[in-house]
């Protein structure tokens, strides 16, 4: 109870402070974009599955602000550290359990995401649920262990769409050490499951012709084949999940060999394995996010917990390391917004010149989905917005009723005075406000009126 009790008040000291660090942040344009789907809810979105808009609706009603649209990633975060504890502890016992949580609280990649709302936020969430589902499936394969797998698997692919990563996980453990769970009609119940809890967002996609689907195909489509990205993505795996950490848990998993020693470890390098060998194999042609392995250190961090149960030297060197480098990059993201994070820099004062020209009557436009939604959200009485100019396709193209333009006010981060001459009559800047970034670089916002 004691190692519960510290577990506990660790997680909740996690969350209070990232909610008060995340007061002082502006809103990032894809947070914008997203507490924006919270007003139009919809079983689909272009972009993204469901449920960071319904998790933000929910928000909502506790506050609007900066750190209450980031309540779900607090949130999620922190039940995720919970579960990860009551993983361990079924695993070994509660001191291993401890330490799991402070190796996961402790990682960069963790303090990033209690910090920017994403779509990995209700992933993790349900990525670690339905982990110990599954884990419970097979060590005490009750009912309810089987309905709970396949609602965390249902509410998990509602999440991102990269939750199919952990299908094939759990596709890849049973055909290699439990293949007595495919003659098991729980486990036709947990897919069943599962399957009706998707089926709103797959007919949303079926309605709109698999829209969303051959967005993210096409999105996460192989370019040109590019060492330089899978070298990226391979020293930033060191660096989320520091390089005690990360060379603790590939040792573990290939010099050690686990997954010969016991299944539950097995379990756990499969879970691991899959997403970041997956997202290995796609660093050789595209840029990735260093979000998109977040749930492959679920399991990583219990890996770990159990790996360094009688090293204590090596695990002290690792969380101090880690919390050096989460507090530095919560320092540099806070205090030099400008020189890490120029996207979320400028936003809100470019949105208050627009205020200071506005008239009633007004339309307003922007150049991109992400400027348009912190219009709306940095605007008090939260207009609507719409994107005349072109742009990628965004869930705008679907809301936009398609009429005809009317007089108003134009904000873009570029240059648009030839395009806006070709959609409207007459077009004047009328204000234009500039921001020094790095390198003596600039960002600038341009407002157009538009008749």
């Amino acid at each position: 109870m004691r190692d519960l009790a510290i577990a506990i008040l660790l997680i909740v000291l996690s969350g209070v402070i990232a909610s008060i660090y995340n007061s002082y942040l502006p809103l990032h344009g894809d947070e914008a974009y997203y507490w924006l789907w919270s007003h139009h809810l919809q079983t689909g979105y272009y972009d993204h599955p469901p449920m960071i808009a319904f998790m933000i609706y929910l928000s909502n009603f506790i506050s609007e602000t900066e750190w209450g649209v980031r309540l779900i990633n607090v949130a999620s975060m922190s039940v995720a550290a919970l579960v990860i504890y009551r993983i361990t502890q079924k695993m070994s016992d509660s001191k291993s359990a401890l330490t799991s949580v402070i190796i996961f609280l402790s990682v960069l990649l963790v303090h990033a995401g209690y910090t920017i709302t994403t779509t990995d936020s209700p992933l993790i969430l349900f990525y670690s649920l339905a982990l110990l589902a599954f884990y419970n499936v097979l060590t005490r394969a009750k009912v309810i262990d089987f309905i709970l797998l396949g609602v965390w698997l249902g509410l998990m692919m509602l999440s991102k769409y990269t939750a199919i990563l952990f299908v094939v996980s759990l596709l890849l453990f049973v055909l290699l050490r439990r293949r007595d769970l495919l003659s098991e009609w729980r486990s036709y119940l947990s897919a069943s499951i599962a399957f009706v809890i998707i089926l709103p967002m797959l007919w949303w996609n079926y309605e709109h012709n698999w829209i969303s689907f051959a967005f993210q195909a096409s999105h996460g489509g192989e370019g040109e084949f590019a060492l330089n990205y899978a070298g990226e993505f391979i020293g930033s795996q060191f660096l989320i999940f520091t390089p005690i950490f990360a060379w603790v848990l590939f040792a573990s998993m290939f010099k050690h060999r686990l997954y010969y020693r016991d299944d539950r470890l097995f379990m756990l390098s499969i879970f691991t394995l899959t997403p970041l060998l997956f997202f290995l194999y796609k660093s050789f042609f595209i840029h990735i996010e260093l979000n998109y392995s977040a749930p492959a250190y679920i399991g990583a961090a219990i890996i770990v917990a159990l790996a360094l149960r009688d090293r204590k030297k090596t695990l002290v060197a690792g969380v101090v390391l880690a919390l050096v480098l989460s507090v530095v990059a919560r320092v540099t993201l806070l205090f030099y917004l400008p020189q890490v994070q120029d996207r979320m820099y400028g936003n809100k004062e470019a949105v208050q010149m627009l205020q200071t020209h506005r008239i009633d009557s007004d339309a307003i436009y922007a150049d991109h989905l992400t400027l348009a939604s912190l219009i709306t959200y940095y605007s008090p009485d939260r207009p609507e917005v719409r994107i005349p100019t072109s742009t990628r396709f965004s869930q705008y193209d679907m809301w936009d009723s398609g009429s005809k333009f009317k007089a108003g006010l134009y904000l873009s981060d570029g240059d648009d005075l030839e395009e806006l001459e070709e959609l409207f009559e007459r077009v004047e800047l009328i204000d234009k406000i500039s921001f020094v970034l790095k390198d003596n670089k600039s960002k600038s916002y341009y407002l157009y009126r538009v008749y």
